[in-house]
């Protein structure tokens, strides 16, 4: 799933025609965990986070836009994207976040459909922190899939993983789709309060429910 060199940009074929959820929830609250469950049971994952941190890492295809964009400060001495740098700069900065957004969203849009047109697994699921805030996703997916938490055990969770005050993570969280947002947007819903033994049989009615879906296209 490694992003292609930009010296030889083969387009994308169009996705084969195999059922596709776009899977999200906001920040804690569990959507690679649960990423990995339906993964262990055969659906192929392409997460897009992991493909913009290929994309910024040291040779990948979006250093060069991002340097020229925003300057050497914004590169560390690996090669890589700062990325602590770039998100305090873009959480204070809306038009320097739309700037890294209109290099980075087309780039992932296209390694993501390449992704997906190679993987093997009963179904795609598309791993999409920010599917609802993008605004396309509806009509590249069948089902969307929202994983979804109390707030407040959102809060907990970030504030121990990442070691940061509450304020901090209320502020990331102002900048993601609100907890209605994407329930509306969903189709599908897993709730992710209670730990892994109450996500599994969420997982396995889903993934039962999917598979059947796939099988009739």
């Amino acid at each position: 799933m490694n992003p292609r060199h930009a010296s030889n940009p083969a387009p994308p074929a169009p996705l084969k025609p195999r059922f596709r959820v776009g899977l999200t929830g906001g920040i804690g609250s569990g959507k690679s965990t649960v990423a990995d469950m339906f993964a262990e049971r055969g659906a192929a994952v392409i997460d897009t986070d992991v493909i913009a941190r290929q994309l910024t890492a040291p040779g990948g295809i979006a250093i060069a836009p991002i340097r020229a964009r925003f300057g050497d400060d914004f590169i560390d001495a690996s090669g890589a994207m700062d990325r602590a740098r770039m998100r305090a700069h873009v959480f204070s900065d809306p038009t320097a976040k739309r700037q890294l957004e209109a290099i980075l969203h087309p780039l992932i849009r296209t390694e993501t459909d390449y992704a997906g047109e190679r993987a093997a697994g009963s179904y795609l699921i598309f791993a999409v922190p920010l599917l609802v805030e993008s605004g396309n996703w509806k009509q590249r997916v069948e089902r969307i899939l929202v994983i979804d938490c109390d707030e407040q055990v959102q809060l907990q969770r970030v504030m121990q993983r990442n070691a940061l005050t509450e304020p901090q993570v209320r502020a990331i969280m102002a900048t993601q789709a609100t907890r209605e947002q994407r329930l509306q947007a969903a189709d599908d819903v897993i709730v992710n309060d209670a730990g892994l033994a109450a996500l599994l049989p969420q997982v396995e009615r889903l993934h039962a429910l999917y598979e059947a879906f796939s099988r009739s296209l």
